[in-house]
């Protein structure tokens, strides 16, 4: 068997918010812990995602404007790895590239965060909630048809400000973000998610690196969680399979349970007008097939004719 020859040092491309930088940190202690020898640098960049605040995502591209630049340099051989929050990766990625490593999962859970109410429950008619997101907006419309939602980009601290300027009387945001940023403080209430089914891939990291670097593939490895990779493999599957994406309400979120994967999906309006669900277990080790199987389920429903609809 041939030996692949670990390189001495790695370069870690990442955008330069907060978050993002907090995650490249996160594995750059994890390889120095791994590796006391290797030399690990962080190359920030700001990409299109991060420039253009003034539109929501599903009008400018999608949150693949927060990977391209990343690539690119990749590519260009500027950078070696790139670290992503899982739900913000394409389902396809494009030809070349891996996904070497997919890291254990935080919490989740979208979180509730407002100054004045303990839930949404609380929230009286005609209060104005953000999120950035078609799944959280058309969930909440199911659930609370009274609230108004309002779009809202920018980094964590940004949406934090406008809630605190009073923009806002309650803003959604992930909780994994929050705690990782250390903001736990800012959490009013974590969202069960029955009732806010979680993206495809949300609170997981994910490492992707050139296809063809066999080195970096064997070197990150050992950063690699078995039990959450299934999940978002499986979840990923779903999507991939319905052509999921920031124009479109889906969500996906797959548990390890005694040994079984379990998955739920839906697809909805974004009005909420019209909401299908599916959900199964299968098999650890074949978590594609399950994400498809769900993705079918929801087609047989009706779920090509939303994406039809979207698509406009």
């Amino acid at each position: 068997m041939i030996q692949t020859a670990l390189p001495s040092r790695l370069v870690i491309a990442s955008r330069e918010s907060l978050l993002a930088m907090w995650q490249a940190e996160h594995i750059q202690a994890r390889l120095r812990a791994l590796y006391p020898g290797l030399e690990v640098d962080i190359l920030g960049m700001t990409t299109q995602g991060d420039r253009i605040l003034d539109v929501t995502l599903n009008k400018i591209g999608g949150k693949g404007l927060f990977v391209k630049e990343l690539e690119v340099a990749l590519e260009e051989g500027r950078a070696d790895i790139a670290v992503h929050s899982m739900k913000d990766v394409p389902m396809n990625l494009p030809e070349g590239f891996t996904l070497a490593v997919i890291g254990e999962r935080e919490d989740p859970r979208d979180a509730f965060v407002s100054n004045r109410y303990a839930n949404l429950a609380e929230l009286p008619a005609g209060s104005v909630v953000g999120t950035s997101s078609l799944r959280r907006e058309c969930q909440i419309r199911v659930r609370y048809p009274h609230l108004t939602i309002q779009p809202l980009r920018g980094n964590v601290q940004t949406r934090l400000r406008k809630l605190d300027e009073g923009q806002y009387d309650a803003i959604i945001l992930a909780a994994a973000g929050l705690r990782r940023l250390g903001l736990t403080d800012r959490i009013t209430a974590l969202i069960d998610s029955v009732d806010s089914l979680p993206a495809v891939g949300q609170g997981a990291l994910g490492i992707e690196c050139r296809a063809d670097r066999a080195d970096l593939i064997a070197l990150l490895a050992p950063l690699n969680h078995a039990g959450t990779a299934a999940c978002v493999r499986a979840e990923r599957a779903m999507s991939r399979l319905l052509g999921g994406s920031c124009q479109v309400p889906l969500g996906g979120f797959a548990e390890v349970q005694q040994g079984q994967l379990s998955l739920r999906g839906f697809v909805a309006m974004p009005d909420g007008s019209r909401m299908l669900r599916a959900e199964s277990t299968g098999p650890l080790d074949r978590p594609e097939a399950l994400g498809e199987q769900i993705g079918h389920d929801l087609l047989a429903q009706g779920a090509g004719e939303i994406m039809q609809a979207l698509a406009g």
